[in-house]
Formats: C-alpha cells, sequence, structure tokens
C-alpha cells in the first residue's frame, strides 16, 4: 500500500516512522509547503520521497497532519481522488472538519483524533514510538465506507493504537475540557509570568510545578489558534467552568477558610483515581 504524508512536522513525521516498522507499507510518499520540513524529513528519515500534491492523491491512503483549518482546505482539493482512496485526517477538532468534507468524497474519509503528542513541533520533534499505546478517536464512522474504516483501523491497530469510536459533537466537547483548555491556561500562566516586572527573576525560581503547567505554552501557537478558532463554542463553555472553579479558590484563600479549601482540594485528587 502507497501512503501519502501531507504535513512532515511531528505527527506526519512520527506517523511516517512508525509505518516503516510496518509491513503494510510499499511506500511512503510525503508533501509539505515548507521546503526545510521536506528536507529535514528525507534527511531524518521520516518518509521515502517528497512529492507534489498531485502525487499524494495517487496514494492508496492519504493522511492529513496539518492545522485544523488547512485540513479544511485540503480535503476541497482532493475531491477528485479515486473512490478507493482513503483519506484521513488527524486533527484535534472534528465536527468542523468533517462538515467541510465535499459530499463527494466523504465516503472516502476518516475523521480521527490521535490523542498523543507533545509541545514540540516540526520533523525534528518526531519520533516512532509517538503512537505506541495511544488512543485514537474515530468520529462518524458510519459515514465512511467499510474499505476505508477497515483499512484505517488496520493502519491504526498496526502501528500500536487503541481505538474508540465517537460522534464529533462528543469528541469536541471532551477535547475542549481535556485538551484544549490545559493550552489555554497554560499560554495564561506563561504570560502572567512574562508580564511580571521581572520575569527572569521569577524564573529562577521555577520548579517541577510551573515547568508542567507551562511546558504546553511552547506548543505551536498557529496550530493552537486554528484549534480554538474550530472549538470556540466549547472552549468558552470550559473557560467558564475553570474561571468559576478558580474563583471558589480564590474567595476560600481571601476569607480564611482554609478547612473548605482542604476539601476542595481533596475533591480534585480523586481525578487521578480514575486517570
Amino acid at each position: 500500500m502507497k501512503i501519502g504524508i501531507v504535513g512532515l512536522g511531528l505527527m506526519g513525521g512520527s506517523l511516517g516512522l512508525a509505518l516503516k516498522e510496518t509491513k503494510l507499507v510499499s511506500k511512503i510518499l510525503g508533501f509539505d509547503h515548507n521546503l526545510t520540513h521536506c528536507e529535514d524529513a528525507l534527511k531524518l528519515g521520516l518518509i521515502d520521497e517528497i512529492v507534489s500534491f498531485e502525487d499524494i492523491k495517487k496514494c492508496n491512503m492519504i493522511f492529513l497532519a496539518i492545522p485544523v483549518e488547512a485540513i479544511k482546505k485540503s480535503v476541497s482539493l482532493l475531491e477528485d481522488v479515486d473512490k478507493n482512496t482513503t483519506i484521513v485526517d488527524l486533527g484535534s477538532t472534528k465536527e468542523d472538519i468533517i462538515r467541510s468534507v465535499p459530499s463527494k468524497i466523504r465516503k472516502n474519509f476518516v475523521a480521527a483524533h490521535p490523542m498523543t503528542g507533545t509541545e514540540k513541533f516540526g520533523p525534528q520533534a518526531a519520533f516512532k514510538t509517538l503512537y505506541q499505546d495511544k488512543i485514537v478517536v474515530i468520529c462518524d464512522s458510519q459515514n465512511s465506507a467499510e474499505l476505508h474504516k477497515d483499512r484505517a483501523i488496520q493502519i491504526f491497530s498496526h502501528i500500536g493504537m487503541k481505538i474508540v469510536f465517537m460522534n464529533s459533537k462528543e469528541h469536541d466537547k471532551h477535547a475542549s475540557f481535556i485538551s484544549h483548555l490545559p493550552h489555554a491556561i497554560s499560554y495564561a500562566l506563561a504570560n502572567s509570568v512574562i508580564g511580571q516586572e521581572d520575569p527572569k527573576s521569577i524564573l529562577l525560581l521555577a520548579a517541577g510545578g510551573f515547568q508542567d503547567m507551562s511546558r504546553l505554552a511552547k506548543s505551536s501557537p498557529k496550530m493552537w489558534s486554528d484549534i480554538f478558532k474550530q472549538n470556540r463554542e466549547n472552549l468558552l463553555e470550559s473557560i467558564e467552568i475553570f474561571e468559576k472553579e478558580l474563583s471558589k479558590c480564590k474567595e476560600m484563600i481571601q476569607n480564611e477558610k482554609f478547612e473548605e479549601l482542604e476539601e476542595w482540594m481533596g475533591s480534585a485528587t480523586t481525578l487521578h483515581k480514575i486517570l
């Protein structure tokens, strides 16, 4: 099977490396608008060959590992692919992307969200075990033809992923809490420190807690602003709920309700019994 990967950063590059470990793939072709990414991807052995977008269309399977707004634009350019060509997007939002897929190729299309990643980006960030033992959510699969759904399941299974099926609306709501809100908080925390009079002095004292909380703020602003745009309503709701909890914390500290504060904190620790 010939695979085409559009986008040769962390997600696309790691996918290329993972697929090379399987026996399902005969050749991995890559495309990226960033010519430096193309050069680096070849040097790092993430893919076998750099080709044009038109050549990507001739692959048996196409993965869109690009920012979510770019995915919407790309699917409109894939309207003339063969009926046996499988198109899989790896975006962090699903409802808006699915709406943008031309009806002519909706059966070709598999909407997937691998629940994995790091704060790093670009071809140099890629590594072959990124997807290993992680969950991939496949959304609205009832609208994908069996051939394409089965092909995607086979590929994801062979690179070590656990598959979960969900409708796109439900996915985007959950993703706003467990993925998109943490990024918003991390960017806000980083900007709070940067906005201080002498952030360098503060950063000298930064230990594990701050580093863990601010790590996500290293992520690509372009990629995440697109995600926030597409999942705007769900993200705003999750931010409002978070603000209410933060206000509770502030009120308890202001009014010296420290026993109540301890109980509030205790309630929060129960989350990690589930995780």
